[in-house]
């Protein structure tokens, strides 16, 4: 999707943002189009198209909401509508004003349009029948800044890049092929990316990883991110970590309920978030000295699998028991977590499908998260969350849920019994930890099944604005 700011829009299509009835003449519309426009809204229309054959007219109303955060998600979704309409009609350039008392309302429906519009057509052999065909959302000048726009056209692309890894399957997109794809966004981006192979994970102990890589034919990787800017305000580094499961089937423990596996390919859609965050980052050139992550690799039931009983020797050194294969994505964020005390982290944040648990009791609106690092960084994720409306719901950290991962016979054991299970995960997590730390399970927010407002079917890369807007928010303080 290109935007762009435009003196003399070349669009002949055209969408105005209005907070009442009042700013129509601004729009340009005939006596007759006002009365109509006004005669919808009295209805209780909130979108109106009008067709004057040689092009169309959309005008969106604005309506406040309760608070601020539900406002501009209002706004956002109502992009959705103008997408589905633009496409219908195969306009290709939409040129947005605005009109309404929100100076960002222009950039808020933007988003929304932009991000409604992505497509995964690579293997759909009419492809070029179904894609979409607007590509170009133009601005008034007096609707948007260079910077807004500029910042908008990075995290959008950012946004389809993590998209499409997740939807990619595990036929193309393997371990080693995931560390191909971040190297090579790391090129585009303007950050370096360092791969770790099979023989350097090796060497370095990350036994959690190759413990849920013994069932697979093909190896693991362990790509680091890196972005350094030439005036960072963090001495020390900001590190993300990124779950990497390429596919999950379970393992031993094969996953057992009907359709269980059919979206596990978006079992690395941490991974994909964090890369496409750093992809945003770095093009962005916000002043934060940046690290991501990503322990990679399938978890399936063949070859030399690990199986429940076993006992794993981390990188820490730390001994885990192994009582249910299929909580692997905690056993390679184990070994990452560890690895990033290396960096003398300000802080660190890790992102992964983990739980059930966790989509189970938030299901779809949000994400469950918690974590060591003061209320102060709480609160500026909260707020991201609500400004990005991705938001957060924070779970305790109690011991009593660590007691619930003691093992007889290890350190710890992988799962901690029936109840709390998105907590015992965040505890496993803990343990390898030294340094402020939040974690954010993604599980219920990662993939969809059907298409919801902005978010289309597949791979979502929710949690990604949040995310930039709370490392936006470090660079501005």
């Amino acid at each position: 999707m290109e935007f762009k700011i435009s003196q003399k829009p070349s669009a002949n299509h055209r969408l105005y943002i209005v907070s009442g009835s009042d700013k129509l003449e601004a729009a340009a519309l005939t006596p007759e189009e006002i009365a109509y426009v006004g005669t919808a809204f009295t209805a209780d229309q909130s979108f109106i198209t009008i067709n004057r054959y040689s092009n169309f007219i959309f005008i969106s109303l604005l309506k406040e909401k309760k608070t601020d955060s539900q406002t501009s998600e209002a706004i956002r979704k109502a992009g959705v509508e103008a997408q589905a309409v633009a496409n219908k009609h195969k306009i290709v350039e939409l040129t947005i004003t605005n009109l309404s008392t929100r100076a960002d309302a222009a950039v808020l429906m933007a988003e929304g349009i932009a991000l409604a519009n992505y497509q995964f057509l690579k293997y759909r052999t009419e492809a070029k029948k179904l894609t979409n065909t607007l590509v170009r959302i133009s601005f008034t000048k007096e609707s948007a800044t260079v910077k807004e726009v500029t910042q908008l056209g990075i995290i959008v692309e950012a946004i389809y890049k993590a998209r499409t890894l997740v939807n990619e399957p595990l036929s193309y997109l393997s371990a080693e092929q995931l560390s191909k794809e971040i190297s090579a966004i790391g090129k585009e981006g303007g950050f370096k990316v360092t791969v770790f192979n099979k023989a350097r994970i090796e060497k370095e102990g990350m036994g959690g990883l190759l413990s849920v890589n013994r069932g697979s034919i093909d190896p693991p990787t362990f790509s680091i991110m890196e972005y350094v800017p030439k005036k960072a305000i963090n001495k020390k580094p900001l590190v993300l970590i990124g779950k990497g499961v390429v596919y999950d089937t379970g393992g031993v423990s094969l996953k057992p309920t009907a359709n269980s596996m059919d979206r596990m390919k978006s079992d690395m859609s941490g991974a994909a978030l964090v890369t496409g965050a750093m992809y945003a980052i770095a093009q962005m050139q916000l002043p934060i000295h940046v690290i991501a992550l990503v322990p990679a690799t399938d978890n399936r039931p063949g070859e030399n699998a690990y199986v429940p009983g076993d006992v794993i020797k981390m990188m820490s050194g730390a001994t885990v028991e192994v009582l249910n294969t299929d909580a692997e994505g905690r056993m390679l964020l184990g070994d990452a977590l560890h690895f990033a005390k290396r960096y003398n982290p300000q802080l660190v944040v890790d992102f992964a499908t983990l739980t059930g648990a966790a989509s189970a009791a938030v299901g779809e609106h949000g994400i469950v998260c918690m974590g060591t690092a003061g209320d102060d960084v709480k609160q500026a994720f909260r707020d991201s969350g609500f400004r990005q409306y991705e938001r957060l719901v924070e779970y305790p950290l109690w011991d009593e849920y660590g007691d619930q991962i003691k093992s007889d016979i290890a350190d710890i054991k992988n799962i901690g019994g029936a109840t709390g299970g998105a907590i015992t995960a965040g505890k496993f997590l803990e343990h390898f930890t030294d340094y402020p730390w939040m974690h954010f399970d993604i599980a219920g927010v990662s993939f969809n099944v059907a298409k919801k407002g902005y978010y289309p079917i597949g791979g979502t890369a929710y949690g990604m604005r949040m995310l930039l807007d709370f490392v936006s928010h470090m660079g501005k303080s």
